[in-house]
């Protein structure tokens, strides 16, 4: 299960001992527990005020693991994946899949995630009726935002994550009401008739693009590139994405061919969206810039963006 990011009050970290070394003990049994931990659970998510309640079970079988998640309120949504792939979505869900796919997965490592944030222990907690540990992962800079996890003691999975604002404001939640580790039926990973089957090409991340950018949050770097058509126009969107092993963001470049668009900027929760308007040699471009860091970053990041050729001519 990817850790979904999530927080509490970030003025109380700073006030708590720095258990270092133990905290950065559980995270490594996290990252090692995400795929090694076969459980059912129903969690509850809050973003932008708003909440949803999903089931989700996860079946690992050796080297293979299963998932299926199912949301219980609102319009029905489901999907069914085996090994990261999905297999089979909601019909409303499909189109955001196979973009979703796009997304190249991270590796929770935290050595070398310790760079660019701090882990603490803040002590024992209880979540779901099971003891858990809370821990906080804490940025060393302004451009990432930060974490409280709630580790199950018997499993290290993540019972309960919050994401805070560097001013101390909720941006995301996830929280388990019902977990129980242990082996998954055939049934329950059975997707309903409304799971349809979602075929993605699949494509080897390439870590090259014609873009490059003069400036990238320290600890992050390219993880996957490459061009698409335009789901509005004729032209062909260049795709980067960029990861510091916890916090991801996308960038998309459209060439505006003289069409008026205006610079915007928004946000929805932990995600934002920034597209600025630059000018290349080969024209204007809308430079758009998606993902869960601070609305600054993000359109610093916008900025930033250069061709090839005119990186060469500097």
């Amino acid at each position: 299960m990817r850790v979904l990011p999530l927080y509490v009050v970030m003025g109380g970290w700073l006030s708590m001992p720095a258990l270092a070394a133990d905290a950065e003990a559980w995270m490594g049994r996290l990252a090692s527990a995400e795929q090694n931990q076969s459980y059912t659970g129903t969690f509850v998510y809050e973003r932008n005020g708003s909440f949803s309640s999903h089931s989700v079970w996860q079946q690992v079988d050796g080297d293979q693991v299963r998932e299926r998640l199912l949301q219980l309120d609102g319009e029905p949504a489901e999907v069914v994946l085996r090994d990261g792939q999905v297999q089979c979505a909601s019909d409303d869900l499909a189109a955001q899949v196979r973009e979703g796919q796009a997304w190249t997965g991270q590796r929770l490592d935290p050595k070398a995630l310790s760079e660019w944030y701090e882990f603490r222990k803040l002590g024992d907690s209880r979540v779901a009726g099971r003891t858990s540990v809370a821990l906080a992962v804490v940025p060393r800079d302004q451009h990432r935002y930060g974490f409280e996890l709630h580790l199950d003691r018997d499993t290290a999975l993540p019972l309960k994550s919050l994401m805070l604002n560097e001013k101390g404001q909720l941006l995301e939640r996830f929280q388990f009401t019902q977990f129980a580790a242990g082996p998954v039926s055939a049934e329950q990973l059975a997707p309903s008739q409304a799971c349809k089957p979602v075929t993605i090409e699949k494509r080897t991340a390439s870590a090259t693009s014609k873009w490059r950018t003069d400036w990238l949050p320290p600890g992050f770097k390219l993880l996957d590139a490459h061009e698409r058509p335009s789901p509005a126009s004729s032209e062909t969107v260049s795709w980067l994405s960029y990861g510091d092993g916890l916090a991801k963001f996308s960038v998309f470049l459209e060439p505006l061919r003289g069409a008026l668009v205006e610079d915007a900027r928004s946000q929805m929760g932990p995600t934002v969206a920034v597209s600025k308007r630059i000018s290349t040699a080969d024209g204007d471009v809308m430079v758009t810039v998606v993902g869960e860091v601070p609305l600054g970053t993000a359109e610093r990041v916008a900025l930033s963006m250069r061709a090839d050729a005119e990186q060469t001519q500097k």
